[in-house]
Protein backbone atom coordinates (compact mmCIF):
# COMPACT_ATOMS: atom_id res chain seq x y z
CA UNK A 1 0.00 0.00 0.00
CA UNK A 2 1.44 3.33 -1.26
CA UNK A 3 -0.34 6.85 -0.87
CA UNK A 4 -0.34 8.54 -3.99
CA UNK A 5 -1.28 12.05 -4.52
CA UNK A 6 -3.10 13.29 -7.89
CA UNK A 7 -2.60 16.55 -8.82
CA UNK A 8 -5.00 17.07 -11.89
CA UNK A 9 -8.00 19.73 -12.94
CA UNK A 10 -10.37 17.28 -14.83
CA UNK A 11 -12.00 15.74 -11.80
CA UNK A 12 -13.49 12.90 -14.39
CA UNK A 13 -9.29 11.88 -14.77
CA UNK A 14 -8.85 12.48 -10.94
CA UNK A 15 -11.77 9.98 -10.26
CA UNK A 16 -11.16 7.75 -12.43
CA UNK A 17 -7.10 7.48 -11.11
CA UNK A 18 -8.34 7.43 -7.60
CA UNK A 19 -10.97 4.76 -8.30
CA UNK A 20 -8.48 2.52 -9.90
CA UNK A 21 -5.14 2.97 -7.44
CA UNK A 22 -7.59 2.31 -4.64
CA UNK A 23 -8.68 -0.80 -6.16
CA UNK A 24 -4.52 -1.74 -6.45
CA UNK A 25 -4.20 -1.49 -2.57
CA UNK A 26 -2.92 2.05 -2.62
CA UNK A 27 -4.36 5.28 -0.35
CA UNK A 28 -5.17 8.02 -3.01
CA UNK A 29 -6.18 12.22 -2.42
CA UNK A 30 -7.01 14.23 -5.35
CA UNK A 31 -5.99 17.91 -6.04
CA UNK A 32 -7.88 20.01 -8.66
CA UNK A 33 -6.37 23.23 -7.46
CA UNK A 34 -2.38 23.37 -8.02
CA UNK A 35 -1.99 26.06 -4.91
CA UNK A 36 -3.17 23.44 -2.72
CA UNK A 37 0.24 21.11 -3.74
CA UNK A 38 2.42 23.24 -1.26
CA UNK A 39 0.48 23.05 1.98
CA UNK A 40 -0.38 19.39 1.00
CA UNK A 41 3.74 18.71 0.77
CA UNK A 42 4.22 20.10 3.73
CA UNK A 43 1.51 18.02 5.88
CA UNK A 44 2.00 15.15 4.25
CA UNK A 45 5.00 12.65 2.75
CA UNK A 46 3.31 10.87 -0.89
CA UNK A 47 4.97 7.92 -1.83
CA UNK A 48 4.06 9.05 -5.63
CA UNK A 49 3.00 12.55 -7.21
CA UNK A 50 1.09 12.30 -10.39
CA UNK A 51 1.35 15.71 -11.64
CA UNK A 52 -0.34 16.41 -15.14
CA UNK A 53 1.73 19.19 -17.04
CA UNK A 54 -1.13 21.55 -18.04
CA UNK A 55 -2.86 23.07 -15.18
CA UNK A 56 -5.08 26.55 -15.31
CA UNK A 57 -3.59 28.30 -12.59
CA UNK A 58 0.28 27.54 -12.99
CA UNK A 59 2.75 25.68 -15.46
CA UNK A 60 3.64 21.73 -14.33
CA UNK A 61 7.03 22.15 -14.40
CA UNK A 62 6.84 24.77 -11.52
CA UNK A 63 5.02 22.40 -9.41
CA UNK A 64 7.65 19.95 -10.94
CA UNK A 65 10.38 21.70 -9.48
CA UNK A 66 8.66 23.04 -5.98
CA UNK A 67 7.31 19.07 -5.35
CA UNK A 68 11.35 17.89 -5.72
CA UNK A 69 12.69 20.68 -4.01
CA UNK A 70 10.80 19.62 -0.89
CA UNK A 71 11.30 15.96 -1.38
CA UNK A 72 14.20 14.99 -3.80
CA UNK A 73 13.55 11.25 -3.82
CA UNK A 74 9.74 11.32 -4.21
CA UNK A 75 9.06 10.35 -7.54
CA UNK A 76 6.78 12.02 -9.94
CA UNK A 77 4.89 10.69 -12.93
CA UNK A 78 3.29 13.80 -15.37
CA UNK A 79 0.33 13.36 -17.20
CA UNK A 80 -0.97 15.50 -19.84
CA UNK A 81 -3.28 15.23 -22.84
CA UNK A 82 -1.18 17.80 -24.05
CA UNK A 83 2.36 15.37 -24.15
CA UNK A 84 4.46 15.48 -26.95
CA UNK A 85 8.05 13.93 -26.64
CA UNK A 86 9.55 17.21 -26.10
CA UNK A 87 7.96 18.13 -23.27
CA UNK A 88 8.27 14.73 -21.51
CA UNK A 89 11.90 14.36 -22.27
CA UNK A 90 12.14 17.88 -20.65
CA UNK A 91 9.85 16.85 -17.65
CA UNK A 92 12.30 13.80 -17.16
CA UNK A 93 15.55 15.74 -17.50
CA UNK A 94 14.05 18.05 -14.62
CA UNK A 95 13.63 15.16 -12.27
CA UNK A 96 10.54 13.61 -13.29
CA UNK A 97 10.37 9.87 -12.98
CA UNK A 98 8.04 8.58 -15.57
CA UNK A 99 5.41 10.08 -17.79
CA UNK A 100 1.91 9.19 -19.01
CA UNK A 101 -0.18 10.86 -22.47
CA UNK A 102 -3.62 10.62 -22.04
CA UNK A 103 -5.99 8.89 -22.83
CA UNK A 104 -3.93 6.05 -21.31
CA UNK A 105 -5.11 2.61 -20.11
CA UNK A 106 -5.55 1.56 -16.55
CA UNK A 107 -3.05 -0.95 -17.03
CA UNK A 108 -0.61 1.53 -17.76
CA UNK A 109 -1.26 3.29 -15.00
CA UNK A 110 -0.91 1.14 -12.37
CA UNK A 111 2.21 -0.65 -13.85
CA UNK A 112 3.81 3.41 -13.86
CA UNK A 113 2.80 4.06 -9.78
CA UNK A 114 4.19 0.44 -8.84
CA UNK A 115 7.34 1.17 -10.71
CA UNK A 116 7.40 4.44 -8.99
CA UNK A 117 6.52 2.64 -5.70
CA UNK A 118 9.50 0.63 -5.95
CA UNK A 119 11.75 2.94 -6.76
CA UNK A 120 10.31 5.06 -3.95
CA UNK A 121 11.46 1.95 -1.72
CA UNK A 122 14.43 1.63 -3.03
CA UNK A 123 15.48 5.18 -2.27
CA UNK A 124 14.32 5.37 1.27
CA UNK A 125 15.88 1.69 2.37
CA UNK A 126 19.13 2.61 0.85
CA UNK A 127 18.93 5.93 2.97
CA UNK A 128 18.37 3.45 5.22
CA UNK A 129 20.91 1.43 5.02
CA UNK A 130 23.62 4.05 4.83
CA UNK A 131 22.67 5.28 7.71
CA UNK A 132 22.90 2.28 9.51
CA UNK A 133 25.96 1.11 8.50
CA UNK A 134 28.09 3.68 7.76
CA UNK A 135 31.03 3.70 5.25
CA UNK A 136 31.80 0.15 6.65
CA UNK A 137 30.25 -3.48 6.72
CA UNK A 138 32.24 -6.33 8.62
CA UNK A 139 31.95 -9.74 6.78
CA UNK A 140 30.42 -10.61 10.22
CA UNK A 141 27.99 -7.44 9.81
CA UNK A 142 25.89 -9.73 7.77
CA UNK A 143 23.39 -10.55 9.63
CA UNK A 144 21.73 -14.72 9.07
CA UNK A 145 25.06 -15.62 7.83
CA UNK A 146 24.97 -19.06 9.96
CA UNK A 147 23.82 -21.58 7.98
CA UNK A 148 26.42 -23.63 6.17
CA UNK A 149 25.34 -21.94 2.72
CA UNK A 150 25.60 -18.37 4.20
CA UNK A 151 29.02 -19.35 5.94
CA UNK A 152 30.38 -20.44 2.33
CA UNK A 153 29.21 -17.67 0.43
CA UNK A 154 30.82 -14.70 3.01
CA UNK A 155 34.17 -16.94 2.56
CA UNK A 156 33.83 -16.55 -1.06
CA UNK A 157 32.91 -12.73 -0.56
CA UNK A 158 35.71 -12.73 1.70
CA UNK A 159 37.96 -13.88 -1.01
CA UNK A 160 36.75 -11.42 -3.38
CA UNK A 161 36.36 -8.53 -1.73
CA UNK A 162 39.83 -7.36 -1.21
CA UNK A 163 40.48 -7.66 -5.57
CA UNK A 164 39.12 -5.60 -8.30
CA UNK A 165 37.11 -8.52 -10.05
CA UNK A 166 33.77 -7.99 -11.52
CA UNK A 167 31.23 -9.58 -9.26
CA UNK A 168 28.25 -10.92 -10.46
CA UNK A 169 25.19 -11.91 -7.99
CA UNK A 170 22.39 -14.05 -8.12
CA UNK A 171 19.69 -14.61 -6.03
CA UNK A 172 15.46 -14.25 -6.07
CA UNK A 173 14.23 -10.76 -5.32
CA UNK A 174 14.53 -9.87 -1.36
CA UNK A 175 17.33 -12.41 -0.67
CA UNK A 176 20.12 -9.48 0.15
CA UNK A 177 21.86 -9.09 -3.33
CA UNK A 178 22.41 -4.77 -2.36
CA UNK A 179 23.85 -5.75 1.00
CA UNK A 180 25.74 -8.43 -0.41
CA UNK A 181 27.21 -5.71 -2.98
CA UNK A 182 27.98 -3.38 0.09
CA UNK A 183 30.48 -6.10 1.84
CA UNK A 184 32.20 -6.27 -1.49
CA UNK A 185 32.65 -2.58 -1.27
CA UNK A 186 33.30 -1.96 2.04
CA UNK A 187 36.00 -4.41 2.61
CA UNK A 188 37.58 -3.47 -1.05
CA UNK A 189 40.50 -0.95 -1.67
CA UNK A 190 37.68 0.95 -2.81
CA UNK A 191 35.87 1.35 0.34
CA UNK A 192 36.23 5.26 0.66
CA UNK A 193 34.73 6.24 -2.19
CA UNK A 194 31.54 6.01 -4.00
CA UNK A 195 29.19 3.27 -3.42
CA UNK A 196 26.66 3.70 -6.07
CA UNK A 197 23.53 1.71 -6.84
CA UNK A 198 21.43 1.28 -10.06
CA UNK A 199 18.19 -0.49 -10.39
CA UNK A 200 17.96 -1.38 -14.06
CA UNK A 201 14.20 -2.08 -13.37
CA UNK A 202 13.34 0.39 -12.09
CA UNK A 203 14.35 3.45 -14.43
CA UNK A 204 12.37 4.19 -16.98
CA UNK A 205 13.92 2.57 -20.36
CA UNK A 206 13.90 6.37 -21.59
CA UNK A 207 16.28 7.49 -18.70
CA UNK A 208 18.91 4.82 -18.60
CA UNK A 209 21.41 5.83 -21.02
CA UNK A 210 22.01 9.31 -19.87
CA UNK A 211 22.08 8.06 -15.76
CA UNK A 212 24.26 5.99 -16.99
CA UNK A 213 26.06 7.74 -19.40
CA UNK A 214 25.47 12.15 -18.58
CA UNK A 215 25.21 14.21 -21.35
CA UNK A 216 26.30 17.27 -22.36
CA UNK A 217 24.24 20.54 -22.30
CA UNK A 218 21.78 20.87 -25.59
CA UNK A 219 22.46 17.23 -26.27
CA UNK A 220 18.63 17.03 -26.23
CA UNK A 221 15.35 19.18 -25.75
CA UNK A 222 15.18 19.77 -22.09
CA UNK A 223 19.07 19.23 -20.72
CA UNK A 224 19.55 22.63 -20.09
CA UNK A 225 22.78 21.96 -18.01
CA UNK A 226 25.47 19.35 -18.05
CA UNK A 227 25.07 16.20 -15.90
CA UNK A 228 27.23 14.03 -14.87
CA UNK A 229 26.49 9.76 -15.51
CA UNK A 230 26.36 7.55 -12.30
CA UNK A 231 29.51 5.64 -14.09
CA UNK A 232 31.64 9.38 -13.51
CA UNK A 233 30.16 9.52 -10.65
CA UNK A 234 31.71 6.18 -9.51
CA UNK A 235 35.15 6.98 -10.09
CA UNK A 236 37.33 5.18 -8.11
CA UNK A 237 34.69 3.37 -6.64
CA UNK A 238 32.08 0.63 -6.96
CA UNK A 239 29.02 0.62 -9.08
CA UNK A 240 25.88 -1.52 -8.69
CA UNK A 241 23.78 -2.60 -11.20
CA UNK A 242 20.45 -3.95 -9.84
CA UNK A 243 18.63 -6.36 -12.19
CA UNK A 244 20.81 -5.16 -14.64
CA UNK A 245 19.17 -7.67 -17.05
CA UNK A 246 16.88 -5.61 -17.87
CA UNK A 247 19.17 -3.22 -19.86
CA UNK A 248 18.39 -2.92 -23.45
CA UNK A 249 20.31 -4.74 -26.32
CA UNK A 250 21.65 -1.35 -27.30
CA UNK A 251 22.86 -0.08 -23.79
CA UNK A 252 24.45 -3.60 -23.37
CA UNK A 253 26.98 -3.25 -26.33
CA UNK A 254 27.74 0.53 -24.95
CA UNK A 255 28.15 -0.64 -21.30
CA UNK A 256 30.68 -3.62 -22.56
CA UNK A 257 32.66 -0.77 -24.40
CA UNK A 258 32.97 1.17 -21.68
CA UNK A 259 34.26 -1.76 -19.49
CA UNK A 260 36.50 -2.96 -22.16
CA UNK A 261 37.79 0.77 -23.20
CA UNK A 262 37.74 1.75 -19.39
CA UNK A 263 36.33 5.35 -21.21
CA UNK A 264 33.19 6.63 -21.23
CA UNK A 265 31.60 9.49 -23.44
CA UNK A 266 28.65 11.61 -22.40
CA UNK A 267 25.92 12.27 -24.78
CA UNK A 268 26.34 15.02 -27.08
CA UNK A 269 30.40 15.05 -26.43
CA UNK A 270 33.16 14.55 -28.23
CA UNK A 271 35.71 13.97 -25.41
CA UNK A 272 36.20 10.51 -23.37
CA UNK A 273 36.28 10.40 -19.59
CA UNK A 274 38.81 7.86 -18.67
CA UNK A 275 36.73 5.48 -16.03
CA UNK A 276 38.10 3.65 -12.93
CA UNK A 277 34.96 1.68 -11.37
CA UNK A 278 34.76 -1.43 -9.56
CA UNK A 279 31.18 -3.02 -10.93
CA UNK A 280 29.22 -5.56 -9.10
CA UNK A 281 25.90 -6.50 -10.72
CA UNK A 282 22.75 -8.52 -9.54
CA UNK A 283 19.87 -10.59 -11.09
CA UNK A 284 17.06 -12.62 -9.86
CA UNK A 285 17.12 -14.48 -13.05
CA UNK A 286 19.06 -17.63 -14.71
CA UNK A 287 21.68 -15.34 -16.88
CA UNK A 288 23.02 -18.81 -18.42
CA UNK A 289 19.22 -19.33 -19.96
CA UNK A 290 19.54 -15.61 -21.00
CA UNK A 291 22.02 -16.04 -22.69
CA UNK A 292 21.29 -19.15 -24.51
CA UNK A 293 18.05 -16.92 -26.00
CA UNK A 294 19.82 -13.98 -27.17
CA UNK A 295 18.23 -12.19 -24.42
CA UNK A 296 21.66 -11.08 -22.85
CA UNK A 297 24.77 -10.46 -24.80
CA UNK A 298 27.11 -13.45 -24.13
CA UNK A 299 30.41 -11.29 -24.11
CA UNK A 300 28.64 -8.75 -21.65
CA UNK A 301 27.93 -11.92 -19.83
CA UNK A 302 31.73 -12.92 -19.47
CA UNK A 303 32.97 -9.47 -18.83
CA UNK A 304 30.57 -9.85 -15.38
CA UNK A 305 30.44 -13.15 -14.54
CA UNK A 306 34.27 -13.21 -12.77
CA UNK A 307 33.22 -13.92 -9.65
CA UNK A 308 30.08 -15.95 -9.70
CA UNK A 309 28.12 -15.39 -5.56
CA UNK A 310 24.57 -16.74 -5.37
CA UNK A 311 22.50 -15.96 -2.95
CA UNK A 312 20.07 -18.48 -1.41
CA UNK A 313 16.57 -17.82 -0.84
CA UNK A 314 15.56 -18.15 3.09
CA UNK A 315 13.50 -21.41 2.36
CA UNK A 316 17.10 -22.71 2.01
CA UNK A 317 18.26 -21.55 4.87
CA UNK A 318 15.74 -21.82 7.49
CA UNK A 319 17.66 -21.99 10.64
CA UNK A 320 18.37 -18.30 9.64
CA UNK A 321 15.06 -17.47 10.36
CA UNK A 322 15.30 -17.34 14.82
CA UNK A 323 18.75 -15.17 14.22
CA UNK A 324 17.13 -12.26 11.07
CA UNK A 325 13.60 -12.11 13.26
CA UNK A 326 15.50 -11.47 16.67
CA UNK A 327 17.43 -8.65 15.00
CA UNK A 328 15.04 -7.40 12.80
CA UNK A 329 12.62 -6.54 15.98
CA UNK A 330 15.47 -5.30 18.08
CA UNK A 331 16.12 -2.71 15.26
CA UNK A 332 12.66 -1.89 14.69
CA UNK A 333 12.18 -1.97 19.17
CA UNK A 334 15.15 0.92 18.78
CA UNK A 335 13.01 2.66 16.13
CA UNK A 336 9.94 2.89 17.72
CA UNK A 337 10.98 3.08 20.92
CA UNK A 338 9.05 -0.16 22.55
CA UNK A 339 10.60 -3.57 24.05
CA UNK A 340 11.63 -7.02 21.84
CA UNK A 341 8.34 -8.80 22.27
CA UNK A 342 8.99 -12.55 22.59
CA UNK A 343 7.98 -15.09 20.16
CA UNK A 344 5.42 -18.15 21.61
CA UNK A 345 6.92 -21.46 20.31
CA UNK A 346 4.26 -22.00 18.25
CA UNK A 347 5.24 -19.11 16.14
CA UNK A 348 8.72 -20.71 15.15
CA UNK A 349 6.98 -22.98 14.25
CA UNK A 350 4.99 -21.45 11.49
CA UNK A 351 8.16 -19.26 10.46
CA UNK A 352 10.12 -22.11 10.01
CA UNK A 353 7.21 -24.31 7.64
CA UNK A 354 6.36 -21.19 5.76
CA UNK A 355 7.96 -21.03 2.20
CA UNK A 356 8.67 -17.17 2.44
CA UNK A 357 7.96 -16.05 -1.18
CA UNK A 358 9.64 -12.63 -0.51
CA UNK A 359 12.38 -13.71 1.18
CA UNK A 360 14.39 -11.68 3.88
CA UNK A 361 12.42 -8.60 2.97
CA UNK A 362 8.88 -10.00 3.57
CA UNK A 363 10.56 -11.06 7.01
CA UNK A 364 11.54 -7.85 7.91
CA UNK A 365 7.96 -6.40 7.00
CA UNK A 366 6.59 -8.96 9.14
CA UNK A 367 8.91 -7.66 11.66
CA UNK A 368 7.74 -4.59 11.70
CA UNK A 369 4.23 -4.89 11.75
CA UNK A 370 4.35 -7.45 15.11
CA UNK A 371 7.00 -4.36 16.32
CA UNK A 372 4.39 -1.44 15.49
CA UNK A 373 1.06 -3.47 16.67
CA UNK A 374 2.59 -5.25 19.74
CA UNK A 375 0.42 -4.31 22.72
CA UNK A 376 1.27 -7.08 25.08
CA UNK A 377 5.00 -7.74 24.86
CA UNK A 378 4.38 -11.07 23.29
CA UNK A 379 4.14 -12.82 20.03
CA UNK A 380 1.63 -15.36 19.92
CA UNK A 381 -0.41 -17.11 16.39
CA UNK A 382 -2.92 -14.74 15.86
CA UNK A 383 -0.61 -11.87 15.33
CA UNK A 384 0.74 -13.38 12.53
CA UNK A 385 -0.95 -12.86 9.46
CA UNK A 386 -3.18 -15.25 7.24
CA UNK A 387 -0.72 -16.22 5.03
CA UNK A 388 1.00 -17.17 8.35
CA UNK A 389 -1.47 -18.58 10.57
CA UNK A 390 -3.62 -20.69 7.85
CA UNK A 391 -1.21 -22.34 5.34
CA UNK A 392 -2.75 -24.19 2.47
CA UNK A 393 -3.68 -27.94 2.57
CA UNK A 394 -2.72 -30.44 0.19
CA UNK A 395 -5.72 -30.28 -1.55
CA UNK A 396 -4.29 -27.46 -4.32
CA UNK A 397 -7.22 -24.64 -3.70
CA UNK A 398 -9.10 -25.36 -0.58
CA UNK A 399 -9.50 -23.27 2.20
CA UNK A 400 -8.05 -23.45 5.37
CA UNK A 401 -10.07 -25.32 7.90
CA UNK A 402 -9.11 -22.75 10.57
CA UNK A 403 -9.97 -19.85 8.40
CA UNK A 404 -13.88 -20.67 9.32
CA UNK A 405 -13.17 -18.65 12.41
CA UNK A 406 -13.05 -15.59 10.74
CA UNK A 407 -15.48 -13.21 8.69
CA UNK A 408 -16.49 -14.32 4.92
CA UNK A 409 -14.40 -11.39 3.16
CA UNK A 410 -11.56 -12.01 5.59
CA UNK A 411 -11.39 -15.83 4.91
CA UNK A 412 -11.44 -15.73 1.46
CA UNK A 413 -8.61 -12.91 1.55
CA UNK A 414 -6.62 -15.21 3.69
CA UNK A 415 -7.27 -18.40 1.67
CA UNK A 416 -6.18 -16.39 -1.65
CA UNK A 417 -2.97 -14.71 -0.61
CA UNK A 418 -2.05 -18.53 1.18
CA UNK A 419 -2.93 -19.82 -2.46
CA UNK A 420 -0.63 -17.10 -4.12
CA UNK A 421 2.03 -17.74 -1.67
CA UNK A 422 1.99 -21.33 -2.19
CA UNK A 423 1.40 -21.64 -5.96
CA UNK A 424 4.30 -19.21 -6.88
CA UNK A 425 6.34 -20.07 -4.89
CA UNK A 426 6.41 -23.80 -6.10
CA UNK A 427 6.29 -22.27 -9.47
CA UNK A 428 9.77 -20.29 -8.98
CA UNK A 429 10.99 -23.58 -7.07
CA UNK A 430 10.47 -25.36 -10.45
CA UNK A 431 12.22 -23.21 -12.72
CA UNK A 432 14.64 -22.11 -10.44
CA UNK A 433 13.60 -19.01 -9.49
CA UNK A 434 13.86 -17.92 -13.29
CA UNK A 435 10.93 -15.23 -13.31
CA UNK A 436 10.63 -15.04 -17.06
CA UNK A 437 10.17 -18.89 -17.69
CA UNK A 438 8.00 -19.01 -14.55
CA UNK A 439 5.36 -16.55 -15.99
CA UNK A 440 5.44 -18.81 -19.46
CA UNK A 441 4.52 -21.81 -18.07
CA UNK A 442 2.03 -20.05 -15.34
CA UNK A 443 0.30 -18.28 -19.03
CA UNK A 444 1.40 -14.91 -16.81
CA UNK A 445 2.70 -11.92 -18.16
CA UNK A 446 6.00 -11.29 -16.59
CA UNK A 447 4.88 -7.95 -15.35
CA UNK A 448 1.53 -9.30 -14.09
CA UNK A 449 4.43 -12.45 -12.04
CA UNK A 450 6.43 -9.37 -10.61
CA UNK A 451 3.60 -7.53 -9.64
CA UNK A 452 1.80 -10.51 -7.55
CA UNK A 453 5.25 -11.28 -6.13
CA UNK A 454 5.64 -7.46 -4.51
CA UNK A 455 2.37 -8.04 -3.15
CA UNK A 456 3.64 -11.51 -1.44
CA UNK A 457 6.34 -9.20 0.39
CA UNK A 458 4.02 -6.31 1.12
CA UNK A 459 2.33 -7.21 4.94
CA UNK A 460 -1.16 -7.60 5.00
CA UNK A 461 -2.92 -3.99 6.21
CA UNK A 462 -3.55 -3.92 9.92
CA UNK A 463 -7.33 -4.68 9.85
CA UNK A 464 -7.00 -8.23 8.00
CA UNK A 465 -5.27 -9.61 11.25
Amino acid sequence: MAHILIVDDEPAMLENCRRLLEREGHVCVGLAEAKQLRAVLADSRPDVLLLDLRLPDVDGMTLLAVALADDPDLPVVVITAYASLASAVQAMREGAFDYLAKPFAGEQLAVAVERAVRYRGLRVENRALREQVGQTLSFDGVIGSTSPMMVRLMDRVRKVAPTDANVLISGESGTGKELIARCVHANSARKGRAFIAVDCAALPEGLLESELFGYERGAFTGAVARKEGLLVEANGGTVFLDEFTELPPALQSKLLRALEQRQVRRLGATQLIDLDIRLVAATNIELEAAVATGDFRQDLYYRLNVVPLRVPPLRERRGDIPLLLQTFLRQFGQLHGKEVPEVSPDVWELLERYAWPGNIRELKNLAQRLVVLDEDGRITRSDLPETLRFPLSAAPGSAPAAATSLEYEAARGAALRAFHASYLTRLLEEHGGNVTRAARAAGLSRRTLHRWLAQLREPPRADSA
